[in-house]
């Protein structure tokens, strides 16, 4: 089972940190978790990973249900042992991929029917088969099968992925409540909230789930399209519905600002490929805002990438040499930029729960969303 607790609660907003203990392995929040859909991390290794400070990563049932495939995992006695990785794993059920293939895929009311985007082969995800696949990877946080549609879908399309996901809910918590683990340890399933951003949609099923009485809630159907203003009033709206003492975990969010303004909000978990992916492509994150390093205002400043930050190689390489390796399309420059923004990342939590704690929280928020979206281009 999962064990939550408050530690501290901000005094003027939502904001609060805890910890999570899961598997005898202790979860500080509000936690930044990186993306390994395959069971990697781009670019970087688990002890890398590990070094900086996380020990909860994602990865993606569908994709490692298509590769490596759950022979393979439950050959390797599941997806830590495969990776090498001694942290905890939460996996995504793959609903959002599944909404994300458009004319690949048809939505039953046993589940998704989908064709592979590798092969061309079909498959078809249940609320029941996907627990299986979990089970076979052996993740510590399972999340259910659920409907998500996009922030544009008429009322209609959202009602329905409302009903859909709850009735998928109900299965999967009777089917994971009369079946066990293959591996010597617990497994927490979590339920995901949708309703679009319609109101009454979220509270029908939120209180739908609720009665489910999970460990914990995921906040599911946002960052797909909706206005940002809407997505923050969809989540104020979630912190009066989900229970306090309990994990919230907003999915796919976001940028740097996005998680200080809803940790504002009472959540306390997040995802996101933003840090890893605009690494790739040449974005730093930084306390002053985005930095693309692939401008040529960069070719000549031999100052270090960032002394502010905990990387070493930030601390180490120029903002002219990774430039170079942006230009020369060479991996390192991968690695460098990919392991400063998941520091950046990793520090933008440490201080926020530092200021939550100390009933600071508010003033700083206010502080660095006025620094960082004064100079951003997110």
């Amino acid at each position: 089972m999962a064990v939550f607790k408050i530690d501290a609660k901000c005094s003027n907003t939502s904001a609060r940190c805890g910890t999570l203990l899961i598997n005898n392995k202790k979860v500080e929040t509000p936690i930044f978790m990186p993306v390994g859909t395959y069971g990697s991390v781009k670019t970087l290794h688990p002890k890398e990973i590990s070094s900086i400070g996380y020990n909860l990563i994602l990865a993606n049932t569908y994709h490692m249900f298509l590769r490596p495939g759950t022979e393979i995992l439950k050959q390797a006695n599941g997806l830590h042992n495969f990776m090498n990785w001694d942290g905890l794993i939460l996996t995504d059920s793959g609903g959002f991929q599944i909404y994300s293939l458009k004319g690949l895929r048809k939505i039953h009311q046993d589940g998704a029917s989908f064709q592979s985007h590798l092969n061309g082969d079909q498959y078809k995800l249940t609320p029941e088969n996907v627990i299986d696949i979990q089970r076979v990877i052996g993740s510590d946080i399972m999340m259910m099968l659920d409907v998500c549609p996009s922030g544009d879908e008429s009322l209609k399309k959202w009602n329905e992925a409302v009903e859909l996901t709850s009735k998928w809910a109900e299965q999967a918590m009777l089917y994971y409540n009369n079946s066990s683990g293959i591996y010597d340890k617990e497994q927490v399933l979590v339920p995901i909230v949708q309703g679009g951003t319609n109101k009454d949609l979220r509270q029908k099923s939120a209180d739908s789930l609720l009665k489910l009485e999970a460990e914990m809630y995921a906040i599911g159907g946002l960052a797909v399209g909706e206005p940002k203003d809407k997505m923050l009033e969809t989540v104020s709206i979630m912190n009066e519905l989900l229970p306090i003492n309990k994990p919230r975990y907003l999915m796919g969010v976001g940028t740097p600002s996005d998680l200080v303004k809803n940790v504002s909000l009472g959540v306390d978990m997040f995802d996101c490929v933003m840090p890893t992916r605009n690494a790739r492509n040449g974005q730093l994150f930084s306390w002053e805002g985005p930095v693309n390093i692939k401008n040529s205002t960069y070719a000549n400043d031999n100052s270090v990438i960032d002394e502010s930050s905990n990387s070493k190689m930030s601390n180490m390489f120029t903002k002219s040499y990774l430039h170079h390796l942006f230009k020369t399309k060479e991996i390192l420059g991968l690695r460098i930029a990919t392991e400063h923004n998941l520091y950046f990342y990793y520090e933008l939590m440490s201080k926020m729960r530092y200021h939550i704690k100390n009933d600071s929280f508010m003033e700083w928020s206010k502080t660095f969303i006025n620094n960082y979206e004064g100079n951003k281009n997110e």
